[in-house]
């Protein structure tokens, strides 16, 4: 798979929240999922940097995109360890991979880059497979 399936959605699903964050589906190359998002005002903190809360969303999509790809249904994270290194700022480029796959669940981890190429935060992350709707509790 090169590209996304259809507009809206990301590498075949259709998940609302990352479509109102203005995440980007970019590709697939090995078994690696490729995402972007154009920061805009409104993903800022009072510094004028990328809200770390927007850092956490692109770094989950990224470790989720790799784990449904590799589990052919829908994730749930688990637990996600997240490192924060450089400010983000301008168009960031995050990338999300399987590191070992399990029945019941699957480690992953992500990284996200700015326009440079500098490391801007990292993530690891525990997901779990799940059927196609949860039920309810």
């Amino acid at each position: 798979m090169d590209q996304p399936s259809k507009q809206g959605t990301v590498f075949g699903a259709h998940i609302p929240f990352v479509n109102h964050c203005g995440i980007e589906a970019l590709d697939v190359h090995e078994g690696r999922t490729r995402l972007r998002l154009a920061l805009q005002p409104e993903h800022a903190n009072n510094l004028g940097i990328a809200h770390g809360g927007v850092i956490c969303t692109l770094l989950d999509v990224a470790l989720g995109t790799a784990a449904r790809l590799k589990a052919g249904r829908p994730v749930v994270t688990l637990d996600m360890q997240t490192r924060f290194l450089v400010p983000g700022s301008g168009v960031l480029t995050a990338e999300g991979r399987v590191t070992r796959a399990g029945r019941s669940v699957i480690f992953c981890e992500a990284e996200i880059r700015d326009t440079r190429g500098e490391l801007v935060a990292s993530a690891t992350g525990l997901l779990k497979p799940v059927s196609d709707r949860p039920t309810p509790s």
